[in-house]
């Protein structure tokens, strides 16, 4: 029996990449489909999908002759492309070394997201007299997207740098496939019905032009302008605009950019209470070497003239005014001061911190904080989290009140 001779993984990828750039028929193709996941990176190289109806490529056109296209490709275009099938070998995958790009006009989605923006910008629903203007200091954010995405990570985290006195509610929706628009509308109204917050941000994080085709339906741009509570559109990248994004209150570039346009730095407001309380103090100073250089002037006038009995009742009036004076300075910086710690204790209640300084912990099991006795069962591992650390457990069994 002859010896089995097993090739490695990288020997049969060299193989298949021989074959691939000996293959004449592979020389040079001429291919047209459409653009997706397309990135210009900072190397001036292009990389996107290029597909029809049933299938896709990969496709990399090197800087070399990316630099001489005469246009930026965008995702959703029709292009005719001319290049080179080979095989990258550390993925094993087929692509397409792009050498010359052509447009073949704007694809299909681009059109169709073109045309609704007019659509929609005609009948006035991009107007900024439409535009409400979101809260100083919010109580509590909403926050629609998907419950497992990067972009409600994201904007938890921020919010809670920023202002933590801040609540957050998830209205967890789908935000991608047939289903997402009905979804993401659904949830707009049922914040809108519960009216517990005071502004809504509505995203997820980037992807493709058909990824976020969701924000750019109809029915989801109508339920942002009939939202009774304001809106901020957090859509993908800088990069990506949705029809939701001209129609919302207010277009943040990420999801973490709504989250800062929606609170505000608690360290800025503690630097403005210290300001203007120093403010206070430097005019009260300010007033008392004022009324001291005014009674110093006045004793000498006082002297000059020395008119006893004229001195001696300028005098009582002067330390009734000094008294007085004492008095006022001493009832500005008392109340000041006093407001100053009301302020102080606040903050220092609505901490987080603070809360669990008292004895409170939280619990969470699988990545989610446990608020009910659903969200656990029985052999369930749960991390308590209290304030000097952490306390893994094991669910033996769980009871319903009254049970």
């Amino acid at each position: 029996m002859a010896e089995e001779r097993y090739l490695t993984v990288t020997a049969l990828t060299k193989y298949i990449k021989y074959k691939f750039d000996h293959d004449h028929h592979l020389e040079e193709v001429l291919l047209e489909g459409e653009i997706s996941n397309f990135k210009h990176n900072s190397r001036g190289h292009f990389y996107f999908t290029l597909k029809d109806e049933n299938s896709q490529i990969s496709a990399t056109m090197f800087a070399s002759y990316a630099s001489k296209c005469k246009f930026e490709p965008e995702n959703g275009m029709k292009v005719f492309v001319k290049g080179k099938v080979t095989v990258y070998e550390p993925s094993g995958t087929y692509q397409i070394n792009v050498t010359e790009i052509k447009n073949d006009g704007i694809g299909d989605l681009y059109l169709a997201y073109e045309k609704l923006k007019k659509e929609l910008a005609e009948k006035g629903l991009f107007n900024p007299e439409h535009k409400r203007p979101l809260p100083r200091f919010p109580k509590t954010i909403g926050v629609i997207t998907s419950p497992t995405g990067a972009a409600i990570r994201d904007i938890i985290n921020t919010i809670s740098r920023r202002y933590p006195l801040c609540q957050v509610i998830l209205y967890p929706a789908i935000v991608q496939g047939d289903d997402a628009k009905d979804n993401i509308v659904a949830q707009i109204k049922k914040a809108n019905f519960d009216n517990y917050c005071d502004v809504l941000i509505v995203g997820r994080g980037g992807g493709s032009i058909e990824d976020l085709w969701a924000f750019n339906e109809p029915v989801v741009a109508y339920a942002i302008y009939d939202s009774n509570i304001p809106v901020i559109s957090a859509v993908g990248h800088e990069i990506d605009f949705t029809i939701a994004d001209f129609v919302a209150d207010k277009r943040a570039a990420t999801p973490t950019a709504a989250a800062e346009l929606a609170t505000p730095d608690i360290r800025v407001l503690k630097e403005n209470i210290i300001y203007d309380l120093n403010q206070i103090l430097k005019r009260t100073k300010y007033i008392f070497e004022e009324r001291k250089m005014y009674l110093a002037n006045l004793d000498k006038r006082l002297e000059a003239l020395n008119p006893v009995n004229t001195l001696k009742h300028k005098r009582e009036v002067l330390e009734g005014d000094v008294m007085r004076l004492n008095m006022l300075i001493n009832q500005i910086l008392t109340m000041k001061k006093h407001r100053f710690e009301l302020l102080k204790k606040e903050l220092d209640s609505k901490n987080p911190l603070s809360i669990m300084e008292r004895g409170y912990s939280i619990s969470e099991s699988e990545g989610k904080i446990v608020t009910s006795i659903n969200d656990v069962k029985a052999d369930s591992i749960m991390e308590t989290k209290l304030i000097d650390g952490s306390i893994i457990s094991k669910v033996l069994e769980v009871k319903e009140n009254g049970k």
